[in-house]
Order: structure tokens, then C-alpha cells, then sequence
């Protein structure tokens, strides 16, 4: 089969995805859908989006609670639902590990966390050796310029509070410091300047920048080479972003989150 037929399949899951987020959708169910069987359904959607059925599924129906928050007046029970959560409890636990707060402090705030600090792996202690991860963010001719948040995450998915993070002012060089030992991937989002004010996910698509690099690996024996990273366009292959981007808001110049 060739890697269009493949994406048009993953594409329709998507799709499905999107259209029956209050749904109880198992594998089997999008094996179905994209008609190959689970286990390689399984392999070539990882191979598309770079996560997990289940992990893009909890990111969109995260990423719909946070529109319904913000433009709606539903109980956070009733968005529960709506998004699929038999539990208000397993939802408002979810909601905050992904996103940074729970979700009445998320609607009282309009969508802007007060901060997006990194956070320290378990077992990375004071005595750990740590690195500097360097790189350039490139921004291509037809892309529109604006603030860049730097995000170094254990999984592909732009979600829960980052390992190391930094906010440009505009794309270009960047470091990371005091990077702990382990595994892990680097993305970029970046929205044009004046649409700052907006919620992740509720400006216009085309106009989202995003870069992806990653694993990368960080140990004593192991010195990461500087990371390019070209962004690019959203599109419907990429996991939402699920912070609350507080950072892109402002206008500060370089920040250091940590």
C-alpha cells in the first residue's frame, strides 16, 4: 500500500475521531474504519502521527473540551460527557495533567495558565550530570513570524507541564539548560504576532507554525548534537497542543521558563 493510501486511511480515523468524540471508540473500531487490521493499524498510525490512537484520541477530545470552556457555558460535568468521560473525577485529573489546570481554574482564567513551568523527572536528582540542548528554530518565507515556545516533552504529544521550555521572541537560536539524563522529544508552536491573545487551538490553522525532532537522547555518554528544526504548517496529522499557552500572550522578549 503506499504512504498516500496509508495517510488517506489514518486521515479518515481522524476524521471519525473528530465527528464521535462523546463516543466509546476502541481500535478495533478504528481498525475498522481505515480497514487494515488492529495490529497494523496500530504500527502505521504511530508511523503518521507520531503517537498512539488512543493518546491523539484523549489529546482531541482535551483539545474540544478546552473550545467548550472557553465558548460555552456547560458545567464541566456536561463537557465531561460530551467529550467522552463517564468520570467527571478521571476527566478533571486528565484535564489538568495535560493542560496545566483543572478546568474551572482553565475557564476562569480564558484560557491562559499563570505560568508554564518546567517540571523535574522522577529520579533526576540534584547530583545528576546535566546538559545544554542548543538548536535554531527556522521559520520558511511563506510562514508568518511570531514568538516561539519551546517546549522539551517525554512523548510526542505536546501535553502535561515540559521538561525544559523557553518562549523566543522570534524564531532563531535557543538553548535549553540543565537538561536531565533520559529520553525525550522537541516541539515548537508558534502562532504570527497580534494572534497571541488567542487560545491554543482557536486561531486559524494555516497560520499555526509547528516543528517536531525527537528522541533525543541525553546521558553521560551521550552529547546531543545541535537541533534544526524547520517549522511548518498544522495539519490534521499533528496532536493538538494542550497547554495553555500564557507565554505566547505576552510580548516579552526571550524568556527562560526555570
Amino acid at each position: 500500500m503506499t504512504s498516500t493510501a496509508i495517510e488517506h486511511a489514518v486521515h479518515r480515523v481522524i476524521d471519525d475521531m473528530r465527528t464521535n468524540l462523546g463516543q466509546d471508540l476502541t481500535i478495533d473500531d478504528m481498525a475498522r474504519t481505515a480497514m487494515f487490521s488492529k495490529f497494523h493499524f496500530t504500527r502505521v498510525f504511530k508511523d503518521v502521527t507520531g503517537t498512539s490512537p488512543g493518546r491523539f484520541l484523549s489529546a482531541l477530545r482535551l483539545q474540544e473540551a478546552k473550545r467548550l470552556l472557553i465558548d460555552t457555558e456547560f458545567s464541566v460535568a456536561d463537557i465531561s460527557s460530551m467529550v467522552g468521560y463517564s468520570s467527571v473525577g478521571t476527566f478533571s485529573s486528565r484535564f489538568k495533567a495535560c493542560v496545566g489546570v483543572s478546568p474551572s481554574v482553565y475557564r476562569e482564567l480564558g484560557g491562559f495558565a499563570d505560568s508554564i513551568g518546567p517540571e523535574s523527572p522522577a529520579g533526576s536528582g540534584a547530583s545528576s550530570a546535566r546538559t545544554t540542548l542548543r538548536g535554531q528554530v527556522h521559520l520558511p518565507e511563506d510562514r508568518s513570524e511570531g514568538h516561539c515556545y519551546v517546549g522539551l516533552f517525554p512523548t510526542p504529544v505536546p501535553q502535561g507541564r515540559p521538561t525544559r521550555c523557553r518562549v523566543l521572541n522570534a524564531p532563531g537560536p535557543f538553548e535549553l539548560n540543565d537538561v536531565p539524563d533520559g529520553t525525550w522529544y522537541l516541539l515548537v508552536h508558534s502562532v504570527p504576532y497580534g494572534q497571541e491573545h488567542l487560545t491554543s487551538g482557536s486561531c486559524d490553522r494555516d497560520s499555526v507554525s509547528v516543528g517536531r525532532y525527537g528522541p533525543v537522547t541525553v546521558g553521560a555518554d551521550t552529547l546531543p548534537l545541535p537541533v534544526d528544526i524547520t517549522l511548518r504548517p498544522l495539519d490534521v496529522f499533528d496532536p493538538p497542543v494542550l497547554l495553555a499557552l500564557l507565554d505566547l500572550r505576552s510580548a516579552a522578549l526571550e524568556v527562560a521558563a526555570g
